[in-house]
């Protein structure tokens, strides 16, 4: 029996969790457990409700998503999905940071966010390809004092580790960086575990946005 995937909604504006509801209501193996209307309520919901997956909006009425999201990967608590109508750089490098496992904007169809809600509980990466090119872009625009402090935290990786975080920041899967290196997914994956606990970063997506920093030019 396919376990099912437990998904929390935030946002604002009922009509988009309505929306959202029904949406993800055609997939079996995935429920909405409930819905908060800002980021301040967030923790409460994911304490009671215990879901796997949080599709969060950003802008809010008191505390907004990015705050939200941040306060989540403090906790090591679900994988958070940034659902927004806004894909502006920053906005994209702030939710990321803030250890989202993903961004998507709104008008994604429904299919690719049911897919994204799977890959978020299975601990993938949700990127879609405009938000990644994105994110590319805005990294490799000149280096700055971020760039600086990311050079630094990225010296503490070993070689090998640094080698498989440059293949995660390219969106490489972890068996397409074991055939690149030479590697069993296994050691793949103990590899980002490493390098995730040394840098005390929640997720594959910080490890990228980290790594896309220290090699800016």
């Amino acid at each position: 029996m396919t376990e099912v995937i437990r998904v929390l909604l935030v946002d604002d504006d009922p009509l988009v969790c309505a929306g959202l509801r029904l949406m993800l209501r055609g997939a079996a193996d995935i429920e909405v457990v409930g819905e908060a209307a800002d980021g301040a309520d967030v923790p409460d919901a994911v304490q009671r409700l215990r879901p796997d997956v949080v599709l969060m909006d950003i802008r809010m009425p008191y505390l907004d998503g990015i705050a939200a999201t941040r306060a989540l990967a403090a906790r090591k608590g679900p994988s958070v999905i940034v659902l927004t109508t806004f894909d502006a750089d920053a906005t994209v490098l702030d939710a990321l940071r803030a250890g989202a496992a993903g961004f998507l904007v709104k008008h994604t169809p429904p299919e690719k966010i049911v897919e994204a809600v799977r890959q978020a509980a299975a601990g993938e990466p949700v990127l879609s390809p405009g938000v990644a090119r994105s994110l590319i872009t805005h990294v490799a625009t000149g280096a700055d004092s971020r760039t600086l402090r990311a050079r630094e935290r990225f010296g503490k990786l070993s070689e090998r580790e640094q080698e498989v975080a440059r293949a995660v920041a390219e969106g490489l899967s972890n068996a397409e960086i074991a055939e690149r290196l030479y590697l069993s997914v296994g050691a793949v994956k103990v590899h980002i575990s490493s390098s995730l606990a040394k840098l005390g970063l929640a997720n594959r997506i910080q490890l990228a946005v980290l790594a896309h920093d220290a090699v800016a030019e």
